[in-house]
């Protein structure tokens, strides 16, 4: 793409920069020269502050859940490991950059824009959009000032980091050795020593099994356990029982009319005589009596227009179409331009309009009005959007109430529920251990087992658990860490050391059966039907008997090798044939170049980083409770 841009930048030149200069006015530096209020890092004295680490901690936590789902634990990002990691990220960004524009890299305006006019959710009928672009953003929770930056970061990075993983190597011979490496195949027989015949022989005494009872006695353990009643507060719940009446919903569609209506766009075409703002006067002055004598043509024969611009117009992008620039809004071409067309009627000529790129004859085409959608089409998602607002609200006004009952009134849940109309749940056990869940987050059982809640037999405070969901839970029953009774245990413990034993004697077994055939014997053992192995290839095989076979030395054969499996028993594979590899592919030869070229170039960044970082002045911020080890 970016070489696209520079090597026809004439072509483009004219066409982009009807929004190459809104992204110029908004400043793509202005986040970085935002001022932060708490310094997080620093990089070679350069600041990383608060605001830039939260959003970037934001952003990582929306990536999360978008791949976690309904696994999602919000809880994560509270974690000190979670928070450094991500800081330590952010260092290593502004390391790269620092390194980047050291080295001389840079991304100009042109290229931005091209990349986010290029960007299908921002554009509209395959042109760029702003009201979208803005829109989408703003979806995300990010302003075009802070996307613009992330997007100038990003190819900057882009630009160093491809320097080093597009440049690894690989020898045409190391490619060789390892296509023949990885396609050899081994024609293997399998046989199994099975382990259920060794268990029927086990015997284990009743003396061994209270001794590894006694012994083990913390794998016996149940965990601290409690019973709670508990009462969930949510906006969601609230918004169940809110139905907008129709006054606001038709209120709520007069005060945003906006949003349901189509923005009025208008096609129109352009004579350009360009002239290049640090042009000579006498330049600008030539270019203007040109221009002039062009709008003097039109205006004497506006049917000629698109014929004019088809041989006059200096603008590659849409000369050739008579300088039809087709459809846009209001706000989407730089600000000369933009006035002058949404100025005009249809069929009207404009006089000489001048903006950064020379002189234009403007010509309005057709005009597509502003259209709104009719209220009943988007009734429903105004009801949703209500809802949602009406409950936040009374979520807002409730929860501080709610959180003060949980409190001041702890003996009990029942008048907290009254407060919000849900009701409790009773009866649930919970485990300390336990994996935390959406519900049950770390927060939510760290209350249940704290002394308060545990020993005084209070409320616990009420915990977010989720955005506008609030948890409160009340211990009815609770039970410290127990160990099991020994009558619980023993048979399984009886199974247990069975298995070992048995284990044990076919491993035994296994091997000296091994040690027969390695070293000539003859053995009476069946044998499955021969496979065909490779290093490439996928295999049911247990992976260590797999590598094995792989490590055997073949110039014998049949060959032998063996390994214990804790579920089947002792495993014989019996190697009959050696296959090597014909001929290569050059294609295939390539493809594993091209992927020994990129592990070799990684592996350049990663050294690269490494070296960048041990020569960089890089201090980042301690969090509480984070493990100094």
């Amino acid at each position: 793409m970016f070489n696209f841009v520079h090597e026809r930048k004439r072509v483009v030149q004219v066409v982009l920069a009807l929004i190459i200069l809104p992204f110029a006015f908004w400043g793509l530096d202005s986040y970085q020269n935002s001022g932060d209020a708490g310094v997080m890092a620093t990089v070679n004295g350069t600041n990383i502050g608060q605001a830039e680490f939260e959003d970037a901690l934001m952003q990582q936590r929306r990536r999360m859940q978008e791949l976690a789902g309904a696994n999602f634990d919000p809880e994560l990002f509270d974690r000190p490991e979670i928070k450094r990691s991500v800081l330590e990220g952010l260092a290593t960004q502004h390391l790269m950059l620092a390194t980047a524009k050291d080295e001389g890299l840079a991304v100009s305006d042109e290229q931005i824009a091209q990349i986010i006019a290029s960007v299908g959710a921002f554009q509209k009928d395959g042109r760029f959009d702003k009201q979208m672009y803005e829109a989408a953003l703003r979806a995300q929770g990010m302003s075009p000032e802070l996307f613009e930056y992330r997007v100038r970061q990003d190819i900057l990075n882009r630009q160093l980091t491809d320097a080093y993983t597009q440049n690894g190597f690989s020898a045409e011979t190391t490619a060789e050795k390892l296509i023949r490496l990885n396609e050899q195949q081994r024609v293997v027989s399998i046989t199994t020593l099975g382990l259920s015949d060794f268990l029927k022989k086990a015997v284990v005494a009743d003396a061994e099994v209270k001794k590894y009872y006694e012994q083990n006695s913390q794998q016996f353990q149940v965990p601290e356990r409690a019973q709670v009643d508990y009462l969930v507060f949510s906006a969601d719940a609230l918004a169940e029982k809110i139905n907008p009446t129709a006054a606001e919903v038709k209120g709520y569609y007069d005060e945003h009319l906006g949003e349901f209506s189509t923005q009025e766009q208008r096609q129109a075409s352009h004579i350009l005589i360009s002239v290049a703002t640090q042009a000579s006067d006498a330049e600008k002055q030539a270019a203007k009596q040109q221009a002039e004598q062009l709008l003097a043509d039109v205006k004497a024969a506006p049917s000629k227009f698109a014929a004019i611009a088809k041989e006059n117009s200096q603008d590659p992008g849409s000369a050739a179409n008579g300088g039809d620039l087709g459809m846009f809004a209001r706000g989407m071409m730089v600000k000369q331009f933009d006035e002058a067309v949404f100025s005009m009627k249809v069929g009207q000529i404009s006089d000489l309009v001048q903006t950064d790129f020379g002189y234009h004859i403007i010509k309005v085409t057709a005009v597509k009005a502003s259209k709104a959608q009719p209220l009943k089409e988007v009734s429903a998602l105004i009801e949703q959007r209500l809802r949602a607002q009406q409950s936040a609200d009374k979520f807002a006004e409730l929860a501080e109430r709610f959180n003060d009952i949980v409190y001041e009134q702890s003996d009990s849940l029942a008048p907290a529920a009254e407060l919000v109309g849900v009701k409790v749940v009773s009866g649930t056990w919970l485990s300390r251990d336990q994996q935390p869940n959406e519900l049950w987050t770390a927060k939510a059982l760290e209350a249940v087992f704290s002394e308060d809640a545990v020993k005084n037999k209070r409320n616990t405070a009420a915990v977010e658990v989720k955005p506008n969901t609030l948890l409160a839970a009340h211990v009815t029953q609770h039970q410290e860490v127990t160990v099991r009774p020994y009558e619980e245990v023993a048979s399984g413990i009886r199974k247990l050391l069975q298995h070992k034993a048995a284990l044990m004697a076919v491993e035994e077994q296994g091997k000296a059966t091994l040690a027969g055939l390695q070293g000539g014997e003859a053995k009476r053992l069946v044998w499955k039907t021969a496979l065909k192995l490779s290093r490439a290839q996928r295999s049911d095989l247990e992976p260590t008997l797999l590598h094995q076979i792989f490590l055997a030395d073949t110039r014998k054969l049949p060959a032998y090798v063996g390994v214990v499996d804790a579920t089947s028993g002792y495993v014989i594979a019996r190697i009959d044939a050696v296959k090597d590899v014909a001929s290569i592919d050059p294609a295939k030869r390539e493809r594993y170049a091209q992927q020994m070229r990129q592990v070799t170039g990684e592996a350049l960044l990663a050294a690269y980083l490494m070296d960048a970082k041990a020569g960089a002045d890089i201090s980042i911020k301690a969090f509480a409770n984070e493990s100094t080890k």
